[in-house]
């Protein structure tokens, strides 16, 4: 399973894919690690709700709901346009391991900071969007502690990750 995601982002980085290349390349890396009879690249897979603070069509989060769930991570969409207080209501409820973020708007700051400093531990935040991409900036301001530019960003994330009982 790694040796396919390897693969994958060692291509990804001659030629970046398109929306479509990175929905192809979940269903190749599902069809991986069920080949493999893997469940997860973890001894337990990881659960991470996705939401966005100000985006109103989700076109990325398709894109993290099918790589994340292409190598074993359960999702839980909270959807499109979410307050901060529901993001964080929601992570006090589910107590994920992961929280898949969208920001568009460059004045969404506040919005994120709060949100981290509300999440329950261990939940690790991973955010990515045009605020993100086009503001070198927001990361800093923001205190986003992990930033994934575009879908390669994140399947390079999850393939590190380690869930805080496997550290």
């Amino acid at each position: 399973m790694r040796a396919s995601i390897e693969a994958l982002l060692n291509n990804w980085r001659r030629k970046p894919p398109t929306r479509e290349g990175y929905l192809e390349a979940a269903v190749v890396l599902t069809a991986a690690r069920r080949r493999s009879g893997q469940q997860a690249l973890w001894q337990r897979a990881p659960l991470m709700l996705t939401a966005t603070l100000d985006d109103g069509w989700g076109h990325g989060l398709d894109i993290i709901h099918a790589l994340a769930e292409a190598v074993g991570v359960r999702v839980e969409p909270l959807g499109v346009l979410q307050t901060p207080e529901t993001v964080v209501a929601a992570c006090r409820q589910h107590r994920p391991d992961l929280l898949g973020l969208t920001v568009l708007q460059f004045d969404s700051d506040d919005a994120v900071r709060h949100i981290l400093a509300h999440l329950p531990p261990p939940t690790t935040l991973i955010a990515g969007g045009a605020a993100y991409q086009f503001d070198p900036d927001f990361a800093g301001r923001s205190q986003t502690p992990f930033v994934a530019r575009n879908g390669a960003a994140f399947l390079q994330f999850l393939a590190n990750y380690r869930l805080p009982s496997q550290t």
